[in-house]
């Protein structure tokens, strides 16, 4: 997802509040009818998928020379589990839309498949965030409590910090990111500590790091890099 189209669907909001005032409407009815559709976690059943079938999606993330070798997790009513151990260090799943930024209005899209290779720096530190959430997302948590558990165990110091030379890879076609975007294009991601965006040149004319920089809880800050091939080897469109 890409700070053009946040600012994008932004802008059209605002409009949409500006015209119905014109037209004679009330402003909070233009509000509601641009309001999300996905205002609460759906039954457990839409964010499920068949072992076999999350496996495959989960290993499409990364090239086969990497994701055969790694770890793969899958999603059940307990939460994330082991179903395939790997050999290499990384770990493959599926991430689901409650690991999206908390004000998205995709935060419970039961549409929503993220498959993502961490390598094994962020195995080790980033996974513990999509842990951490699945478990409050399945515990039947609303999404504003989420928010403060995350804040609270950012307080106590209970989430770690991205581990030098952390990243993941997100090659996938097959995956569907938001209802905006769809599989939008395939990135690796580099996971750092907080930091500005300028540091490194993200968002820029002509460069070709790109900061979603919208707020995220976790003390992390994630740089995205747009590559030409699919995990499968096809060649991908150009980003936009």
């Amino acid at each position: 997802m890409k700070t053009r189209h946040l600012t994008r669907r932004a802008g059209a909001c605002t409009r949409a509040v500006v015209l119905s005032a014109l037209a004679g409407f009330p402003a909070a009815d233009a509000a509601a009818a641009n309001a999300s559709p996905y205002e609460r976690m759906a039954p457990l059943e839409q964010y499920v998928m068949p072992p076999d079938s999350e496996i495959a999606l989960a290993r499409s993330a990364a090239p086969a020379a990497i994701s055969d070798k790694a770890t793969v997790l899958t999603l059940d009513s307990r939460g994330y589990q082991t179903t395939v151990r790997g050999t290499n260090g990384f770990t493959c799943l599926v991430e689901r839309s409650w690991m999206a930024p908390f004000e998205s209005p995709d935060f419970w899209n039961p549409k929503i498949r993220g498959p993502v290779c961490y390598n094994p720096a962020a195995s080790r530190s980033i996974l513990a965030y999509t842990l951490r959430r699945t478990k409050l997302a399945l515990a039947g948590d609303s999404k504003d409590r989420m928010l403060d558990e995350v804040r609270v165990a950012l307080a106590r110091n209970e989430l770690p910090t991205p581990e030098p030379g952390a990243m993941s890879f997100m090659m996938s076609k097959d995956g569907y990111l938001s209802d905006a975007d769809n599989h939008w294009h395939p990135h690796l991601m580099f996971h750092v500590p907080k930091v500005s965006g300028a540091s490194w040149g993200a968002n820029l004319p002509g460069s070709p790091v790109i900061l979603d920089d919208r707020e995220v809880a976790e003390p992390q800050t994630i740089f995205m890099l747009p590559v030409s091939h699919w995990s499968d080897g096809t060649t991908a469109a150009a980003a936009h």
